[in-house]
């Protein structure tokens, strides 16, 4: 297995992180035009339409949340709904 001549730590001894760094910008530059564009639509709706993504959204996650406690209980051997 070859090992890579990179430097670990800097001369100061913090960890040497420049790869996850640069990584991390470039996909923040790629997203940023999908990030305003949700914004400026989102600003754009009437504030019915707003509650009624909120709503759309509660629903989602307590969907999920249900289905994370089923399975969760399955795994344990108990019914869905007691903890």
């Amino acid at each position: 297995m070859a090992r890579s001549t990179r430097r670990l730590s800097g001369s100061d001894g913090r960890a040497y992180r420049g790869g996850r760094i640069r990584t991390g910008v470039r996909g923040v530059r790629r997203m940023w035009p999908y990030v305003l564009m949700a914004w400026e639509r989102w600003q754009s709706l009437s504030d019915e339409e707003k509650e009624r993504y909120k709503k759309h959204v509660r629903e989602y996650a307590n969907r999920g949340r249900a289905a994370l406690d089923a399975a969760q209980a399955q795994r344990k051997g108990r019914p869905p709904g007691r903890r």
